[in-house]
């Protein structure tokens, strides 16, 4: 308590009022909620606790994750709250130096966070053991499908003790995240928090019809115009390199983060965005669920998103806890179609501007 307290945790967020107290009494937990409501608490609280009264040598918990940034995130998240030093975490994943991960597990880390790829090496070549594991958490359970962790995740699932915890969390529970629920967790706790696939209430949803040879010009615009920091959402690694140089030649401070970007580059770009010495981040959808950075003032779709569901995680970045955010869509006069389609799937209805193509100091604001 004292730990939570002195991060200002004070009220619990619905997700941690409905996860935590079942997820202390032994249950297992099954929650579909969006991204920004507090789910990482719901689980390393619970976790904390076990390992307050755990006497077994080896790592007793294990929590996996689509993407090296959350992981990342969710490490730095337990070291803040933990009850001691003594609770010990590995941080399991790619693109980073073996040596260092391994180092922590050998000093008997008591809790590994992972992503499956990375584990499952390590669990091939006979160097880390599981059959401690009394809490698992699956985060991110539809992401980990989608980029084809499914075997990964059977093969991890199949080293831990048959009588253990587990935790799930899922943006959506369609097709094969059924199953793997079905498969991996004993009778549940059901959590439900808010619509699966919606904004969040407190942001401002905006839409620009703007020719795309225009949009450069109208996020600039947008930029002298309006206060705080952006984040920007191209929808390919080149496109995401061009935005961010024009941005940086027009005198704007910009960074970006893609998936060509070697793991050092993400986090320093990361890190400097989250600190302010950098205004805008330009990203891809690669990067979009892995970014949990506090105070991003306005989101800005850039470039369409492909799917309603990547419009969501995209838009999360913003208005979260309970602050207050603007997210921004551009669409040529070609996607009205798909931007409609959006709009329909999430039951929402965007504030429509029209760009004129005079100078984009005057977007006008036309009827819905």
């Amino acid at each position: 308590m004292a730990r939570l307290d002195a991060n200002k945790f004070e009220t619990p967020t619905p997700v941690q009022a409905g996860a935590i107290p079942p997820a202390l009494e032994g249950r297992d937990v099954l929650a579909t909620a969006q991204t920004g409501t507090g789910k990482t608490l719901s689980f390393l609280i619970p976790i904390v606790e076990m390992l307050q009264k755990a006497e077994g040598k080896g790592a007793q918990a294990l929590i996996l994750l689509p993407t090296r940034e959350l992981a990342m995130q969710v490490e730095t998240a337990f070291r803040t709250i933990r009850s001691n030093s003594g609770q010990n975490v590995a941080l399991v994943v790619g693109g980073m130096a073996e040596r260092n991960q391994l180092e922590s597990i050998r000093r008997g880390a008591k809790l590994i966070v992972a992503t499956p790829g990375r584990l499952e090496d390590f669990l091939k070549r006979k160097l880390v053991r599981l059959d401690e594991i009394k809490i698992l958490v699956l985060d991110e359970v539809d992401r980990m499908l989608d980029m084809g962790f499914q075997p990964a995740i059977a093969r991890i699932a199949g080293m831990l003790p048959a009588t253990r915890q587990t935790l799930c969390y899922s943006a959506t529970l369609e097709g094969a995240v059924k199953e793997v629920t079905r498969k991996y967790l004993n009778n549940p706790t059901r959590i439900e928090i808010g619509s699966v696939l919606k904004p969040a209430e407190n942001v401002e949803l905006r839409t620009f019809e703007v020719e795309p040879d225009k949009k450069q010009e109208l996020l600039e615009h947008l930029l002298e115009a309006e206060q705080g920091s952006f984040l920007v959402f191209v929808r390919t690694k080149h496109g995401a390199d061009r935005v961010a140089r024009r941005l940086s030649r027009s005198g704007h401070s910009a960074t970006q983060i893609h998936g060509d970007r070697s793991q050092a580059q993400r986090n320093s770009a990361l890190r400097s965005f989250s600190e302010g010495r950098h205004r805008i981040l330009v990203a891809t959808d690669v990067a979009a669920r892995g970014i949990d950075v506090a105070n991003v003032a306005h989101v800005v779709n850039f470039d369409l998103p492909k799917m309603a569901e990547d419009f969501v995680h995209r838009v999360g970045r913003t208005g979260r806890a309970s602050a207050h955010g603007v997210a921004s869509t551009f669409a040529g006069p070609a996607e009205r179609g798909d931007l409609r389609k959006i709009e329909r799937t999430l039951s929402i209805q965007m504030k429509r501007f029209r760009v004129r193509t005079a100078p984009v100091d005057a977007p006008v604001e036309t009827a819905a």
